[in-house]
C-alpha cells in the first residue's frame, strides 16, 4: 500500500491543522509547553491548532520554513503526530525530547543522537513485523552529532530503546535495563522507533536528538523515587537538544 498523502485543502483529522500551512520540516517534542518555547525561537511564529496533546505552530528559522509539534507522552500517540505530519506532506521530521540514561557514562546534562531504536514499544508491532527495523536517516545522525557537539555539551551517539513504561512496577520486572545496559543501548525514551518506523514507510527522513534527564541505573534509583527533570542542568541540555535538532532541521 502506498503512503497516503493529503491534498493542501485538507484539515489532519487529529493535529487538526490544513495540511497548506505545513511546512516540509517538522521539530516534534512531547511535550505541549516545550512546543510554544520553541516557537519562540521562529521569526514570525503563528499557533495553528492545540487539540488535546498536540499543539502545532508554523515559524521560520534561519530563513528556512518549519512546523513545530507536540505530541505527548508514548508511541501510540506521537505515531498519530508522526503519521499525520507525513500524511500532510512533511518530508524530514526531528524528535527532539528527553530520555534517561543507560550507560553509566550517560548522566543529567548529556545529550544523546540516535542511530536507531529498540522496538519494546507496542504501537510498531502493529505497523510492521518484528523483524523490521527502527533506524534514523544516517545523514541526519551525523548531522545532529556535529550539531549537538557545538553546543560544548557531553554527547553520546547510539541506539536507545523506546518503551512504554515509564514508572517501574514493583509486580513484575517491565524492561530489564541492566540487560539492555550490557546489550550497549546507550538510553531509553517513549516514541523514537514509533518515528523512525513511520518515517521508513512514508520514505522521508527522521532523526532524534535527546537531554538526559537522568540515569537510574548509575544512581541506584531503578525506582525512579527521586526523579527530577527540572534541574538547571537538564534545563541547558534540553536547550542544546534543541538547537541542534532546529539547526539539523534546516540545513
Amino acid at each position: 500500500m502506498a503512503p497516503v498523502r493529503l491534498p493542501a485543502d485538507a484539515e489532519l483529522p487529529l493535529l487538526r491543522a490544513r495540511v497548506s500551512d505545513l511546512a516540509d520540516r517538522a521539530l516534534v517534542v512531547g511535550d505541549p509547553g516545550r512546543a510554544a518555547r520553541v516557537a519562540e525561537l521562529l521569526d514570525n511564529p503563528v499557533q495553528l491548532t492545540a487539540n488535546r496533546e498536540y499543539h502545532v505552530y508554523s515559524g521560520s528559522y534561519k530563513g528556512v520554513p518549519v512546523t513545530v509539534a507536540s505530541h505527548g507522552v508514548g508511541a501510540a500517540g506521537a505515531a498519530v503526530c508522526f503519521e499525520e505530519l507525513a500524511r500532510g506532506g512533511v518530508t524530514r521530521i526531528i524528535r527532539s525530547g528527553t530520555a534517561g540514561g543507560i550507560q553509566p557514562e550517560v548522566v543529567d546534562g548529556a545529550i544523546v543522537v540516535a542511530t536507531g531504536a529498540v522496538r519494546a514499544d507496542g504501537v510498531s508491532h502493529q505497523l510492521v513485523p518484528t523483524e523490521f527495523p527502527a533506524i534514523a536517516t544516517p545523514e541526519l545522525t551525523i548531522a545532529l552529532r556535529v550539531a549537538a557537539e557545538a553546543t560544548g555539551l557531553n554527547v553520546h551517539t547510539g541506539i536507545v530503546l523506546t518503551g512504554d513504561m515509564f514508572y517501574p512496577s514493583d509486580v513484575i520486572v517491565g524492561v530489564d535495563h541492566r540487560m539492555w545496559q550490557r546489550a550497549g543501548i546507550v538510553a531509553v525514551e517513549m516514541e523514537a522507533a514509533a518515528l523512525f518506523v513511520i518515517a521508513s514507510l512514508h520514505g522521508i527522513e527522521a532523526g532524534g536528538v535527546f537531554a538526559i534527564d537522568g540515569n537510574p541505573l548509575a544512581d541506584a534509583d531503578e525506582a525512579m523515587d527521586g526523579y527530577d527533570p527540572y534541574r538547571d542542568i537538564v534545563t541547558q541540555a534540553v536547550d542544546g537538544a534543541l538547537t541542534a535538532a532546529l539547526d539539523v532541521l534546516v540545513s
